[in-house]
């Protein structure tokens, strides 16, 4: 229960934060209308006027991509989330959450007993 206490969280969250379907998801969101967006910032708050004329999405109308790429990420599932969720129903969920996170456990273990 001590590894559940003070590694479970971190262990979950780097699981989730280092996905590479999380990656590319939130890459795909950036792009498709990321740059409008910043260049409406940056002029708002700078009060100036960005030229967005090298933006390799300049003068095309990106909405629709933007929408498909918001509906991806709120529908986005992660294994590890999965894993998680059903191990957390099971009445020996610390050993097998251990399992599941091998190296960060014998990580962590090693560094509770220095």
């Amino acid at each position: 229960m001590l590894w559940m206490k003070h590694h479970r969280i971190i262990n979950v969250a780097n699981s989730i934060l280092n996905s590479t379907d999380l990656d590319q998801t939130v890459a795909h969101l950036i792009y498709a209308q990321g740059y409008a967006e910043c260049t409406q910032h940056v002029t708002s708050a700078l009060k100036v006027e960005w030229d967005a004329s090298r933006s390799a999405t300049y003068g095309v109308d990106t909405s629709i991509e933007h929408a498909a790429a918001k509906a991806e990420y709120n529908n986005l599932r992660l294994l590890v989330m999965d894993l998680v969720t059903t191990t957390l129903q099971s009445e020996d969920f610390v050993n097998q959450l251990k399992e599941i996170f091998l190296d960060e456990a014998n990580a962590s273990d090693k560094k509770d007993l220095e």
